[in-house]
């Protein structure tokens, strides 16, 4: 994701010059996640967006419910470019996790405390989401990561959460259930090993009630995305040249691509549930957008006027997301006139909804918050602020 900090602060000149000098493009790849996971969590009207902007009801795929995966995809990859100029510089692997554990902390807080704003109502404040994911994903990959960093090992960690997670899943009896596909439909949307765990853990604090999309569980298969990124990441820092580099993640991609969606046939691509097809079609999807940004930008060279955008969302990309996701929350909560219409609603209705059809008005809705959350980040940028944690 990007090299984070103990607290925000400003980075200083030295500081400054080596952010700057990190790869172009996984700087505009990370800001284009970061856009478009704002534009898609804030839709003008969740039943009449675009089905492109909507995640799958349950089993399937949609363009967004690639973007998480693709930022998880991003830290591993991170973690190996920042753990190994770290090292060159004589940390120890001690300090090294001490300083990963307290990043973990204050990223798993922050995600608690944006879910709680403003009224933080104890008894039902939701432990689970995407920076608390973020940062248990984080932590676990950078513990193995010190811990062994041959290829071997990474690998064969992957494939047991993948394969362990499948097993888990689809052959492991629920008590007081079944087995899944005998006793109750496999993957069943509130009988399987994820919504059960996560209903006896946090009774009252889940998400959709029964069930919660970035549940305990299903860390286990985020993990390996995370660690598929960390492969790539040490891949990219092979002695190989470019071109090689670059053909080496297509070949990722249509490997990704094409065995998750077979797996998916017998274990149904699901983003709520994570599933281990769903982790290799997603990786499949990071690595070809992964490829493209590598040739046009590091291998073309073509870094004109048309990535600065992205680099201004990527270089402060948790505070771009902790932005958007409060101003949300603001929206929603503000209540206008006699009716009690969020300001979201009034403004979405009034001045959006009109524009063509409501649909269209939704999307067009999507894009100015973009642009609103864009400001914020284009000040720090100028300023050479970079906020980390």
């Amino acid at each position: 994701m990007m090299a984070v900090r103990t607290s925000p602060q400003v980075l200083s000149q030295e500081n400054t010059t080596k952010t700057s000098q990190r790869l172009v493009f996984l700087d505009v790849l990370r800001g284009v996640t970061i856009a478009f996971m704002i534009l898609v969590n804030n839709n003008g009207s969740e039943q009449l967006a675009y089905w492109p902007l909507k995640h799958s009801d349950w089993n399937g795929c949609t363009p967004t419910d690639l973007v998480f995966p693709t930022f998880l995809f991003v830290v591993g990859i991170t973690i190996v470019l920042s753990t190994a100029s770290r090292i060159a510089r004589g940390e120890s692997r001690s300090s090294l996790f001490r300083h990963a554990l307290q990043r973990s902390a204050i990223l798993f807080a922050l995600g608690v405390l944006i879910h709680g704003f403003p009224r933080y109502p104890l008894e039902t404040l939701r432990i689970y989401g995407v920076l608390q994911r973020i940062a248990l994903c984080y932590l676990v990959t950078i513990a193995i990561y010190l811990w062994d960093r041959r290829v071997t090992t990474l690998v064969s960690v992957s494939i047991v959460c993948l394969l362990g997670y499948w097993i888990l899943m689809r052959w492991v009896p629920i008590p007081g259930f079944g087995m899944p596909g005998r006793d109750f439909a496999f993957l069943d949307k509130d009988i399987n090993w994820v919504s059960v765990v996560d209903r006896q853990l946090f009774p009252g604090r889940l998400l959709e009630k029964t069930r919660d999309p970035l549940g305990l569980i299903s860390t286990i298969p985020a993990v390996a995305t995370c660690l598929f990124g960390v492969l790539t990441g040490i891949w990219l820092r092979t002695a190989r040249g470019m071109r090689e580099k670059a053909y080496g993640l297509l070949v990722g991609a249509i490997t990704g691509l094409v065995f998750g969606g077979l797996w998916g046939i017998s274990f149904p691509i699901n983003k709520r549930l994570w599933t281990s097809s769903y982790v290799v079609f997603a990786a499949g999807w990071t690595l070809l957008i992964l490829f493209l940004c590598y040739f046009v930008i590091e291998i073309k060279k073509h870094q004109g006027r048309w990535t600065y955008p992205w680099k201004v969302f990527g270089s402060n990309a948790i505070f771009a997301y902790a932005f958007a996701e409060l101003l949300s929350i603001v929206l929603e909560v503000i209540h206008i006139g006699d009716h009690a219409v969020s300001l979201k609603e009034l403004i979405y209705t009034r001045f959006f909804a009109p524009i063509v059809d409501p649909s269209f008005g939704s999307l067009l809705y999507s894009l100015s918050y973009v642009l609103v959350c864009f400001v914020p980040c284009l000040v720090l940028f100028k300023r050479r602020i970079f906020i980390k944690i």
